[in-house]
């Protein structure tokens, strides 16, 4: 355009989602999941009880929304095992630190949790 040349990036924040130049969803998955991890700790950190009445809530309000926001447009295929797995450690995480949730295995955690 006008004789200016373009660069070229490895990756672009287009309305809140990052594309990567292979138009693979990992680093945008990479970055929901470091976001996420952050949030959990301080939802931890903020609430002296660990009431899963009131954590439960928290977490859904602030970490799934943000894990969920935008799904349709950074994976409109089915994602990787890998990127799969990094969103599931962010939950496996959280329901493992809920006082009565921390014995159980992680299929009855979220059963359990009415997730």
């Amino acid at each position: 355009m006008d004789g200016l040349v373009v660069p070229a990036v490895e990756s672009a924040r287009d309305l809140g989602v990052i594309v990567s130049r292979d138009l693979s969803p990992s680093l945008h998955i990479s970055n929901i999941v470091a976001k996420a991890h952050k949030r959990t700790a301080a939802i931890y950190r903020t609430f002296r009880s660990r009431n899963a009445d009131s954590l439960i809530p928290a977490y859904l309000t602030y970490v799934r929304a943000l894990v969920e926001h935008d799904t349709v447009i950074w994976s409109p295929y089915r994602p990787t095992v890998k990127d799969t797995e990094a969103i599931e450690t962010v939950q496996r995480r959280f329901t493992k630190r809920l006082p009565k949730f921390s014995a159980l295995p992680y299929t009855e955690r979220l059963n359990a949790s009415t997730y």
